[in-house]
C-alpha cells in the first residue's frame, strides 16, 4: 500500500492534503506531514518479527492553530467541497476506497456519491457547535 500526496490549496493556503491510494510496494516508515504540522500522518510497513521499541510520549502543552481531521475511506465514494474565507465554494474532489484526506484549515462539506464507510479522526476536545460555523448550503 502506498499513497500519492497532493496539497489542496485555496489561494496560497494549503487547506488539505489528499492521499490517493496507489498499489505499490513499500517498507519502513514514511511520514506524509511536516514535523511541525498540527496533525501527523505516517505509513508503516514492517516484516514479521520487526520490533518497535516500547516508549512513552511526553505530555507537554502545545498550541493547536487549526482543528485538523483525517478521513479514511473504507468503501464507497465521497465528494469533498472546499470553501474560501468568503464562504464560497472554491474547489472539489472525489475520494474513493482507500483514499485519505487530511483537512487542515478552511471550510469543507461532503456529498456521498456511493454508499460510504469512512473513519474520521480529529483533535479533541470537540465542543460541537461551539467549535463549528455551519454554512446554509453545500
Amino acid at each position: 500500500m502506498y499513497f500519492k500526496i497532493q496539497n489542496i490549496k485555496i489561494g496560497k493556503e494549503t487547506v488539505a492534503k489528499l492521499f490517493k491510494y496507489k498499489k505499490k510496494k513499500f517498507k519502513g516508515i514514511e511520514f506524509f506531514t511536516p514535523k511541525l504540522e498540527n496533525f501527523q500522518i505516517g505509513l508503516m510497513n514492517h516484516p514479521k518479527n520487526h520490533v518497535i521499541n516500547p516508549h512513552f510520549h511526553i505530555n507537554r502543552k502545545k498550541t493547536i492553530k487549526h482543528m485538523s481531521e483525517l478521513l479514511i475511506i473504507y468503501s464507497g465514494k465521497l465528494k469533498v467541497y472546499f470553501y474560501n474565507k468568503n464562504k464560497s465554494r472554491a474547489k472539489s474532489l472525489i475520494l474513493n476506497k482507500k483514499d485519505m484526506i487530511l483537512l487542515i484549515s478552511g471550510g469543507h462539506g461532503f456529498k456521498v456519491l456511493e454508499k460510504v464507510e469512512m473513519l474520521e479522526i480529529k483533535q479533541g476536545p470537540f465542543l460541537g457547535d461551539q467549535d463549528k460555523i455551519r454554512l446554509k448550503k453545500l
